[in-house]
């Protein structure tokens, strides 16, 4: 049996792994030349620069599909966990470190902001039973199956569902937990993990906090292009054939059954099709004579990000892996990223530097910064206009807190804003995410992992079910492994 996958982003290729390894001939057709979606990397006048995702958590994920590889081939992936997750810098000289040990962690906040260790330990605590409770329900089955209902995972999430934080808001619940300004800031970013605003997501995302605080942020060796890589050895080990280069121009569909994929005119007939291509155009421009699921691809967006990739002459020893530049009005930001669809003066900026880690990402004495910003996605607004903006204010804030004119010291620069993210990676408005997760139903509001009425056609990646980032992704993979037949039968 052949099963077609459209687009080989991180849960396609995971997706296909899944399917050959059940005794599918996998076909994986992509429009770029290059697997990864938006989890690549480039390099630029002696930088190399991870392109799109910088944190790594949850690597199980990838170690159980590493462990799928052929017989009698050797395909490691290595990497390590980290002792901090993330350095935090507020303008007023105020600044943190996150330790990836909720104990150490909860001693920092004490040090620093004379709030009780044990307040800390307790919130890490609470976000771990909110993820145990909840992840094997709504993130590691279909939430669009009934069956999944009637699992004995159901009984315990039910009986604890005061405990959830489904009622009020992430910075409701946050402030109510700490009243304290910065720290509720710190825990409220969390929200941007799946591109939504913490004033408008549901508490039951603080368990979020879990994944960096309490399990760990981890590296892998050679930067995050790494585990697309990997994973493209895994896939090809079983002989799934990728196919760059490859626009898939429609899903065939016969008698409401996926049938294969017309590709420059030719046919390419099929067993099944996964469709690991954003579902918005998936249903647009693949499936644009079926009915539409309005109401589905019409949700509001997640936010997208402008990206400046720098190369920087000089190391600062104050920042590490991960940093992030708060703003002075958190809901002001994202009251203008979701609301106004535009960008706050002050934005909160967060910075990556893989050459912390990995020297030979950039020159001797020099660093390679990742600096993002949340935007909302493209919805018409005038890029070149925000974006010169955002560049200006940017270098205005950081510079202000590291005490030296940044834009002095760097020496080269690319950029990767809404527009370009929507044309490499068909997201939608350049949404990163898919769809945010400002409301309480926003899990069941996601497409499914399968079409209700068309049999033999599945959807995997950051834009269905159980949503954005790695670690989902590879999920929604799961998902359609646990969905589909073996080959066999």
């Amino acid at each position: 049996m052949r099963a077609i996958i459209i687009g080989a982003g991180i849960g396609g290729i995971a997706t296909a792994i899944r399917l050959a390894k059940k005794g599918y001939q996998v076909d994986v057709y992509e429009q770029n030349t290059y697997p990864g979606g938006k989890l690549t990397a480039f390099v630029q006048d002696g930088f190399r620069f991870d392109a799109g995702p910088s944190l790594f958590t949850l690597p199980e994920l990838v170690d159980e599909l590493v462990s799928l590889q052929a017989p009698n081939v050797e395909i490691s992936f290595d990497y390590k966990k980290l002792d901090e997750s993330c350095r935090y810098f507020w303008d007023d000289g105020a600044e943190l470190t996150a330790y990836t040990n909720p104990e150490r962690f909860g001693k920092e906040v004490e040090a620093k902001f004379d709030i009780p260790a044990k307040k800390i330990v307790e919130y890490i605590a609470s976000a771990e039973f909110k993820f145990e409770k909840t992840a094997r329900i709504f993130l590691e089955k279909s939430l669009h199956k009934s069956s999944t209902f009637l699992s004995p995972q159901v009984i315990p999430a039910v009986l604890n569902i005061y405990k959830m934080g489904l009622f009020e808001s992430m910075h409701q619940l946050n402030e109510r937990k700490f009243k304290d300004e910065k720290l509720t800031q710190l825990f409220d970013r969390f929200a941007t993990y799946n591109g939504s605003s913490p004033f408008k997501a549901p508490g039951i995302l603080t368990s979020i906090a879990n994944l960096e605080l309490n399990r760990g942020t981890f590296y892998p060796e050679g930067g995050m292009h790494e585990i697309t890589m990997k994973l493209v050895k895994v896939a090809e080990s079983l002989e799934v054939k990728f196919h760059y280069s490859s626009r898939i121009d429609e899903i065939l569909i016969k008698q409401h059954q996926a049938v294969g994929v017309s590709l420059n005119g030719e046919q390419q007939l099929a067993d099944l099709v996964v469709s690991n291509m954003d579902v918005y155009p998936t249903y647009k421009e693949l499936m644009a004579d079926q009915p539409q699921p309005e109401k589905v691809l019409n949700q509001e967006r997640s936010s997208s990000a402008v990206i400046f990739y720098w190369g920087v002459n000089r190391n600062f020893k104050e920042l590490g892996l991960h940093n992030i530049f708060f703003s002075n009005n958190y809901k002001e930001e994202f009251k203008h990223i979701f609301d106004s669809k535009d960008v706050y003066e002050d934005p909160t900026v967060y910075v990556n530097i893989s050459s912390k880690l990995t020297k030979t990402d950039a020159p001797e004495g020099m660093e390679n910064w990742f600096v993002m910003v949340n935007v909302p996605a493209n919805s018409g607004q005038d890029w070149d206009k925000l974006i010169d903006q955002i560049r200006k204010n940017v270098i205005e804030k950081l510079s202000k807190r590291l005490k030296l004119d940044i834009a002095e010291h760097i020496i080269t620069e690319h950029i990767l804003e809404p527009r370009t993210i929507e044309s490499k990676t068909s997201s939608s408005g350049g949404a990163l995410y898919g769809t945010s997760s400002n409301s309480k139903f926003a899990a069941f509001l996601r497409h499914p992992n399968f079409h209700r009425k068309i049999k033999n056609l599945y959807f995997s990646g950051g834009s269905v079910h159980p949503g954005g980032g790695i670690p989902l992704c590879l999920l929604s993979a799961k998902i359609i492994d646990d969905l589909t037949p073996h080959a066999s039968t």
